[in-house]
């Protein structure tokens, strides 16, 4: 395996480096980052064999392509989606293994938004401030990838896993539901806004990204106070209300609140794991968490 690499041929939309991601710089401004998906994250790496922190590669709505310039054994799992190995129809969901020189084509999301692609040992990419991932908004991290790009794969650990819940994965939402904690800025808002908020339903708007989800239609939130905040660092899960009054639930490459108040927090689970999967029009709505 000494060398082993994997070479980009076909970029697709937005694909990055992933791992478990930077905590602990929020004071520097610097966001968590990693995995939006953090279960079929962690399940790729569980069907390699991979320790939990492994890189692999988050795709966006419409796949990447690889070729493996040595022996590899790869995985695929998040939104389901087409997988070759040089036009050959394989596995989605379990470990697969590419000679050198094979083409290994990740096809477009057939439901969801981002795919993962594992590699057994890990993409090796050089890691900064403690992790390899991808952070759109301060640029920290391997950049976006590029047909053309290398991929330095780490030494193989264990075995790969037979028979791991790849089947038991959750879905794409048909309506993304997250529970809700309201604070630390509730009171910045009419009370009857607080509780026209647990009826709405919002829908996911085309302007969401790694940085966060964006919400259109639905109630807009009314301040009860005028002013900003001084910026301030805030958990993955704030949900911020701009002055459209429509939330925004931040996501893993969030920057500090920039002035506006948060209304609550969506705490770290399955919901926000399905927020990574949820396409534009797609239901929201916010109960008591």
């Amino acid at each position: 395996m000494r060398g082993a690499a994997l070479e980009v041929f076909r970029a697709g939309a937005l694909a990055t480096v992933q791992d478990l991601g930077r905590p602990g710089y929020a004071h520097l401004g610097v966001p968590r980052s990693g995995a939006l998906d953090t279960g079929a994250y962690a399940l790729a790496n569980r069907l390699l064999g991979n320790p939990p922190e492994a890189a692999a590669l988050e795709t966006t709505l419409d796949g990447v392509g690889l070729r493996a310039l040595a022996p590899v054994t790869v995985a695929v799992t998040g939104a389901p989606c087409a997988v070759r190995v040089s036009g050959r129809a394989v596995a989605w969901g379990a470990p697969v293994w590419l000679r050198a020189g094979a083409e290994l084509e990740v096809g477009r999301a057939e439901s969801g938004v981002r795919s993962y692609v594992a590699v057994r040992g890990g993409f090796a990419v050089p890691p900064v401030l403690g992790s390899r991932s991808t952070d759109l908004l301060s640029g920290l991290g391997p950049p976006v990838l590029s047909a053309g790009t290398l991929l330095p794969v780490g030494p193989p650990g264990p075995d790969p896993l037979c028979g791991a819940d790849a089947l038991g994965a959750p879905g794409a939402p048909t309506e993304l539901v997250l529970p809700l904690r309201l604070g630390p800025r509730a009171d910045w808002f009419e009370p009857a806004s607080i509780a026209a908020l647990w009826r709405a339903e919002f829908r996911v708007s085309p302007e969401s990204n790694r940085i966060g989800l964006r919400t259109e239609a639905g109630a807009r939130l009314i301040r009860s106070r005028g002013g900003e905040l001084p910026s301030e660092g805030m958990v993955l899960g704030a949900v911020q209300v701009p002055p459209d009054g429509l939330p925004v639930v931040f996501l893993a490459d969030h920057p500090v609140t920039g002035g506006y108040p948060v209304v609550g927090v969506v705490p770290p689970g399955p919901p926000l794991n399905a927020a990574a999967q949820a396409r534009p029009g797609v239901p929201v709505r916010f109960v008591r968490g």
